[in-house]
């Protein structure tokens, strides 16, 4: 739904006009004092928002769904349109604190293709696994993490992203409250368990830990083969997303400029191979934007090539996508939570500005 007043509402003013109701907006894309608003900000969940995650609708991408945790002991995952309004119908409640989500596509259960959105359900210590788009479930009750282990919130589940191998193999790359210095993440192959269920089977655990804060924020690059995540406080850390190439880090990055914690990674694909890696700066309302590829020579050294300011307030959870979608978001979509109960859809070419390219 269009608002016209909308078009007058500073940055300060968009938090207070979603709390006010339920429906979506659309609003004026131009910057205000060098803050990048967003095309859509979504109905208000009832909790707290916290991460989104889309799937890419194959038959029509202007039908495509946008799902976002909200986070709370009487959780859910909300499911919504790129109007932004809630498909009430797929909305799945009753999760105890689900924390993260990601899609993946084409899981094989019952011998056929299954498009998936899993979730990190933090109190149970299990991942919830639905499939897409009708949002049934498809996990027995759900499959724990990190059986066995007794440290204290090591198995309290946080982060999730999805990888499908060129084998197509599919991954889940699950981390969680605390854990060791080393082998704070989870990689779990799924399967189907013969039921038409998914099964999960612990492949390896691996990544470094500062112990400074956690680490929540994952995303893999599926094309590339890496796996980054957010070690809040003090960095982006790089590893292979294949576990036969072994476990040692490739990389540290973002160490420098970050005003409070690291949060949301995601990326804008410009080719195969190339393309920006997005980091959220928490508590500055800002997203730091690197070189995906790396640099000359140097293909685990990741530039940063821009800082943008954005409307959405503490964002933790991001997402981008960088295939048009509709006429809105011909360009792709970029995705950031914000405190306010909301999620906030941006057009890419306003966060890429004249610094950054454009899809072709």
């Amino acid at each position: 739904m269009r608002y016209a007043y909308y078009l007058l509402c500073s940055a300060v003013l968009f938090a207070a006009c979603t709390q006010n109701g339920t429906d979506p907006v659309s609003v004026n894309t131009t910057k205000a004092d060098s803050i990048v608003q967003p095309a859509i900000i979504t109905d208000v969940v009832q909790h707290d928002s916290d991460d989104p995650a889309v799937w890419i609708n194959p038959a029509d991408a202007a039908q495509s769904l946008v799902i976002g945790t909200d986070k709370e002991e009487d959780g859910a995952l909300y499911v919504f349109g790129l109007d932004g309004k809630t498909k009430q119908d797929k909305v799945i409640k009753g999760l105890k604190r689900p924390n993260n989500v990601d899609v993946e596509y084409g899981l094989i259960l019952n011998g056929k293709p299954v498009d998936i959105a899993v979730t990190t359900e933090r109190l149970t210590h299990k991942l919830r696994i639905y499939s897409l788009p009708d949002m049934k479930p498809v996990d027995n009750g759900g499959l724990e993490m990190f059986v066995g282990e007794t440290g204290e919130g090591y198995r309290d589940l946080m982060g999730i992203s999805m990888y499908k191998n060129k084998e197509g193999k599919i991954y889940a790359i699950v981390g969680r409250k605390n854990g060791p210095a080393d082998g704070y993440l989870g990689q779990y192959l799924l399967e189907d368990d013969g039921t038409g269920n998914v099964k999960a089977t612990l492949v390896r655990k691996f990544g470094k830990y500062s112990g400074k804060k956690e680490i929540e924020s994952i995303a893999v690059d599926d094309k590339l083969g890496y796996i980054y995540y957010s070690d809040e406080g003090v960095g982006v850390r790089q590893y292979f997303a294949d576990a036969d190439k072994g476990n040692n880090e490739l990389a540290l990055f973002a160490t420098t400029g970050f005003t409070e914690d690291h949060e949301g990674i995601s990326f804008y694909e410009l080719t195969d191979s190339t393309g920006y890696i997005l980091v959220s700066d928490q508590g500055a309302n800002k997203f730091h934007i690197f070189s995906r590829e790396g640099a000359a020579g140097k293909r685990y050294e990741h530039k940063e090539l821009k800082i943008v300011t954005v409307s959405a307030t503490q964002s933790d959870g991001s997402e981008t996508i960088s295939v048009p979608l509709n006429s809105m978001f011909a360009h792709g979509l970029f995705i950031a939570m914000s405190n306010n109960r909301t999620f906030h859809f941006y057009r890419w070419e306003d966060i890429a500005g004249k610094e950054l390219q454009i899809r072709k």
